[in-house]
């Protein structure tokens, strides 16, 4: 059994986001129609759009459920670096699909992060990337304010892979 590293358990789900923590919010439209956001939608729940930023990514299991343990790892050889993580809430609803999942022991970080893409009433797709974190380990305390811009960069690389099949979807 896994144990997150954590107390705030779904406050990406449902806010506000805790005290304490580097907050991150990125917001963009990614296509228009339902066709783009249901591609969309199952690029982040099947992991695909990690893979596709360039993110090592191991799952227990082919779609995102609350539960499923996931590691994401980034870098080269030696200087890989693993983040186990644990889904802990899904959504899978007429206009909303994705999930969030938390950090569990080994992980460079401690929070949580979600990964949500929503069709609007104007039929705009947009993906939503909201996180809070703080340093887990001494690299990511010796990091200091690089960690944050790697997020927000992370959020960037996962919203031009959104993009892109929204649009050859479309």
């Amino acid at each position: 059994m896994s144990t997150l590293t954590y107390p705030e358990v779904g406050a990406t789900r449902i806010g506000p986001l805790p005290d304490g923590y580097n907050h991150l919010h990125h917001r963009a439209a990614i296509g228009r129609g339902r066709t783009a956001f249901e591609t969309a939608g199952t690029a982040v729940t099947e992991w695909r759009a990690h893979r596709g930023a360039g993110a090592g990514l191991d799952a227990s299991a082919a779609r995102a459920a609350a539960g499923v343990t996931v590691e994401v790892s980034a870098g080269i050889g030696p200087l890989r670096v693993a983040a186990p993580c644990e889904i802990v809430w899904t959504a899978y609803e007429k206009d909303r699909t994705g999930f969030g999942y938390g950090t569990l022991r080994g992980h460079p970080e401690c929070g949580e992060e979600s990964f949500v893409v929503e069709l609007a009433d104007d039929g705009t797709v947009w993906f939503t990337v909201t996180a809070f974190s703080r340093p887990a380990c001494w690299y990511t305390r010796l990091a200091g304010p690089l960690v944050p811009v790697a997020q927000r960069w992370y959020a960037r690389r996962l919203t031009a892979v959104l993009r892109r099949a929204a649009v050859s979807a479309a």
